[in-house]
């Protein structure tokens, strides 16, 4: 049911316990009142699944550096699939090379999904996967490099979950190989029903559907079809395509010792993400068969116009859910589906698209046509997955080695062009000599990053609890990488003498690739904007001058970014922070003194940030339960001024 705001009513989502006898009914009702599900008073005498337990003890435990949990996950996927799969600078593509006027299709997003992303690269799926870290997007290097590597003669198509920074990253890829060359598309999934109303589909996120709209691009490539043709039947097949999900636990960052989020005992969490973010709504963990009538009931709820009686059906479980269980809750899932009339073509029952070490499990629903049908149902050949039987072919091995331990550290590596306005990523950044005052400036610049990587460094634990709120809890780990990675590129540019703009963007450009996600790119493109301002020949860097390039930084952040004052993000904090510098220093105040004037205005923006509801990014359908936890990237940036307030003070 929608609230008079045009809103998910929570309440309708997640309450209804129904007998067996009544599930036509229920699932009548539902298809009347979309998301409504009507209940009868819940039977505590019935047999119930076990309980899940408040601060799940399950976790991710077998790692050695939290720090390279991805990389050393892929050196060791690469390893067992050699024969399939090799590894690029991003990700994974296939061994082979892309046929000549095949379309290459290329997936991905953050790790702790597996099989997704990098499990269905291989024949009838996807000829490439672009790989960021836990439960963050790739960079936009990161999915450029992917996606230069896969493609062939004709055209390329990126498919991948509508998270912001996902759609940032890829559609900048997507934007770099256009002007190489390289027709390239990409679709965003929407399956999530939970994660917005009807009237707001393109807002959804992708889940588990992200994997049905994969196959059916991949296969459609296979079969031959031009881009053109693919764009349009993956874009169609996420039209048909609903799903939602249940937890019963949080699952836990590798290195992390508690739960992203936690369900209390005997509950669960209904309407969840697969990043770590908590159900939109909870309620009272059910027997088998009645969640079974639940996830039914939710997504028929949303069955297409004009849609027919054939569907394919995914039940998918997210980590630590057995198949076994899976199993029971199918029996009544395919029960409840042909007392509907519709009948099941190739349904799937398992782990596919998981998130660590998450407990619960989710229902997507395809309503097939003829073609959707013929390409979900076409052969496929990968690591995790595999269907009917490929026709042995003659193909041409790629001319890449698999990535040994440089390959690794140089994963994330490369030139984010959009950034820095200048060379393609495959093209190195040559640093400019700055002028003395550009070369002052620069190592002051390098000391600031210092100090700001510092303060990431010991606020991580707590970025990350304020991020797992209502997000999925990598705003710390981010918000090191990146900073860590933008005071290395600094230090190394400002040795070789460069000046204040190429200190700058060489660590905008690292920021934005070693971090990927959201703030990654911001970061990156603020950076690249204030070293642009300052640039590196001026005979003298005056306050005025930094305030300007600050200001330039803002404006780059909300061209990029697209948020606005009052959508609980950083740019909470960045407005008045800017705002209040530019005015100290225009009123006179030496810029040490103004930096650390605005510094604490900045820091006084960012706690105000938790009476906001979030209306943009991973934290929006979870709005109402980030109420009273400040924004965790308005947060890290006040502590970033904080820091480098520090460091000008130490410079006068």
């Amino acid at each position: 049911m929608l609230a008079a705001s045009g809103r998910v009513d929570v309440d309708s989502l997640v309450t209804g316990h129904f007998p067996l006898a009544e599930a036509e009914a229920a699932l009548l009702a539902a298809e009347r009142d979309p998301l409504a599900v009507k209940s009868t008073p819940s039977d505590d005498t019935q047999p119930r699944s076990p309980p899940a337990t408040e601060g799940t003890t399950s976790m991710t435990r077998l790692y050695d550096d939290p720090a390279t949990f991805t990389d050393d996950m892929l050196a060791g996927f690469l390893d067992v699939h050699r024969d399939t799969v090799t590894g690029v600078p991003g990700g994974v593509v296939r061994v082979t090379e892309t046929p000549p006027g095949k379309v290459a299709v290329v997936v991905g997003g953050g790790s702790g999904h597996y099989p997704a992303f990098c499990g269905v690269v291989g024949h009838g799926f996807a000829d490439g996967a672009v790989v960021g870290n836990i439960f963050t997007s790739p960079s936009a290097q990161d999915a450029y490099s992917v996606g230069r590597a896969a493609a062939g003669t004709a055209g390329l198509l990126f498919s991948t979950g509508n998270y912001a920074g996902d759609v940032m990253n890829f559609t900048l890829a997507q934007q770099r190989l256009k002007e190489q060359g390289i027709d390239t598309r990409v679709v965003f999934v929407t399956d999530d029903i939970a994660s917005a109303p009807a009237s707001e589909a393109g807002e959804r996120r992708g889940i588990a559907g992200d994997f049905v709209v994969f196959k059916v691009a991949g296969a459609a490539a296979e079969e031959g079809y031009d881009l053109d043709a693919v764009e349009r039947v993956a874009r169609h097949a996420n039209d048909r395509t609903r799903t939602l999900g249940v937890a019963f636990a949080g699952c836990t960052m590798p290195g992390g010792t508690e739960p992203l989020f936690a369900v209390p005992s005997g509950r669960m969490g209904v309407g969840l993400g697969i990043h770590g973010e908590p159900g939109v709504g909870e309620d009272a963990l059910p027997p088998a068969a009645e969640l079974a009538r639940r996830l039914v009931s939710g997504v028929l709820a949303e069955k297409p116009a004009g849609s027919g009686d054939r569907v394919t059906a995914i039940l998918n479980g997210l980590g630590t859910t057995k198949y076994e269980e899976l199993f029971v809750v199918w029996r009544t899932v395919a029960a409840l589906l042909a007392g509907q009339g519709l009948e099941v073509v190739a349904p799937e029952v398992g782990e596919l698209v998981t998130s660590l070490d998450m407990a619960g499990c989710s229902l997507t629903l395809v309503f097939l046509d003829e073609e959707l049908e013929r390409l979900w149902c076409a052969p496929a050949d990968t690591p995790a997955f595999r269907r009917g039987r490929v026709e042995p072919r003659t193909e041409v091995l790629r001319g890449v080695a698999a990535p040994g331990d440089a390959g690794s550290r140089d994963r994330l590596g490369g030139r984010p062009d959009h950034l820095a306005g200048t060379a393609h990523p495959d093209q190195p950044s040559v640093a400019a000599p700055g002028s003395p005052a550009s070369r002052a400036c620069a190592q002051v610049a390098v000391s600031a990053l210092e100090a700001m990587a510092a303060a990431m460094a010991g606020a991580e634990a707590r970025l990350g609890r304020i991020d797992a709120v209502a997000g999925d809890g990598d705003h710390g780990r981010g918000m090191v990488k990146g900073s860590s990675a933008a005071f290395a590129a600094a230090r190394e540019a400002a040795g070789a003498g460069a000046g204040a703009r190429s200190v700058l963007v060489a660590a905008g450009e690292a920021w934005a690739a070693k971090a990927g996600g959201t703030s990654g790119v911001l970061w990156g493109a603020v950076l690249c904007a204030v070293g642009r301002s300052l640039g590196d020949d001026r005979e003298k860097i005056t306050g005025s001058g930094v305030a300007d390039a600050v200001a330039a930084g803002l404006k780059a952040l909300l061209e990029l970014g697209r948020a606005q004052p009052g959508d609980k993000t950083m740019v909470d904090a960045f407005v008045p922070f800017c705002e209040a510098l530019t005015e100290r220093v225009g009123s006179g105040a030496e810029l040490a003194a103004a930096w650390r004037e605005s510094a604490l205005v900045c820091e006084s923006a960012a706690g105000a940030t938790a009476g906001l509801r979030p209306r943009v990014g991973r934290a929006r359908p979870l709005a109402e339960r980030s109420v009273g936890t400040p924004d965790a990237g308005a947060t890290s940036l006040a502590l970033c001024a904080l820091a480098v307030a520090d460091v000008l003070e130490r410079a006068r």
